[in-house]
């Protein structure tokens, strides 16, 4: 029996996440709407580069198999652009051998809206007003940001690597933090270590990264010459005696995560090197800000991290593109 759209893991992506679109963007901001329009309609048969999140994107959609009843995965596009001027990423799209068939145009509207219509998990984009807006709405989204990290496509497996508070977990202990200190932080997680956290703006896409994982498992016990081509990874500020609570969260949920890094305070990009993840997510534009030249990597604008004003934001990603990204 095939998946149904509402049993598949879905992971929505707008075309600035999925391709480079910096010369677009240039034309657009510079020359205004009817010369984009004008210049995709001229480039379109111009294939787009790859943008941040293509190496997740390629390699989750590999985890479909032929069989119709073995699919548990969609991507779909949902796109600022208008039909006209989206033919191109649709072009795109057939040129790098992309299984996507599903968008959604909405001629400069609010993308993300359709994303229940789509049974979306995750919705990944460059613009930092859509993502904001999502986030508002307790919709699971994130910005991406300019890497200069080289896919491999002798690399075959998929690894995914989440910060825990405030990405996994609601931002409820990084609040005490905030607050009062690393004292009260530490003791708070002592008294707490027993009880899980409440889930965070990406749990739902966790828990379905976590169910794919079992599917790659059932896969090989059927096939033992099939390797599982899922890995993941937690990369937490956190030590002890706050990684208690980590364990009990994911015992709780039932969930069996391939590593984890409790870091202390050490700088995430040492391990994220090593670990080579495809994707990482974290809530703190600190942390992004050390990884994303090393590493394709997603800002989550949840919680007490991210108080400060859009504009402050905005201030800080135009910062780190004109240091040129060398981190």
């Amino acid at each position: 029996m095939a998946y149904a759209i509402d049993q598949k893991l879905v992971i929505a992506v707008a075309s600035s996440a999925l391709f480079d679109l910096t010369e677009s963007d240039r034309v657009f901001r510079e020359r205004g709407l009817e010369e984009y329009r004008k210049y995709q309609r001229e480039n379109e048969n111009v294939p787009l580069g790859p943008g941040v999140a293509f190496p997740l994107v390629k390699r989750i959609l590999r985890l479909n198999h032929k069989g119709e009843d073995d699919r548990p995965v969609e991507v779909v596009l949902l796109s600022r652009n208008d039909p006209d001027t989206g033919l191109r990423v649709f072009k795109s799209i057939e040129h790098h051998g992309l299984d996507i068939s599903r968008a959604a145009f909405v001629n400069g509207g609010n993308p993300f809206r359709y994303m229940n219509s789509f049974n979306a998990s995750l919705f990944l984009s460059a613009n930092p007003e859509d993502v904001r807006k999502a986030v508002e709405r307790g919709l699971p989204a994130g910005r991406v940001f300019p890497t200069k990290f080289t896919d491999r496509e002798e690399d075959v497996e998929l690894r995914i690597a989440f910060d825990f508070d405030g990405v996994v977990v609601d931002d409820s202990a990084e609040a005490v933090f905030k607050k009062d200190g690393l004292e009260a932080f530490q003791n708070a997680e002592r008294s707490g270590a027993g009880k899980p956290l409440e889930k965070g703006p990406l749990a739902r896409f966790f828990h379905e990264i976590a169910r794919l994982q079992q599917l790659e498992k059932k896969r090989q016990s059927r096939d033992s010459a099939y390797t599982p081509r899922l890995r993941t990874a937690i990369v937490t500020a956190r030590s002890a005696p706050a990684h208690e609570r980590v364990v009990t969260t994911l015992r709780a949920w039932e969930i069996e995560v391939d590593e984890v890094f409790f870091l202390g305070g050490i700088d995430k990009s040492r391990v994220l090197k090593e670990f080579q993840p495809h994707i990482f997510f974290d809530d703190q534009l600190a942390h992004i800000e050390g990884v994303a030249g090393v590493t394709p990597s997603v800002h989550v604008p949840f919680g007490i991290g991210n108080e400060p004003t859009p504009e402050l934001v905005e201030e800080a990603f135009r910062e780190y593109q004109e240091r040129g990204r060398d981190v």
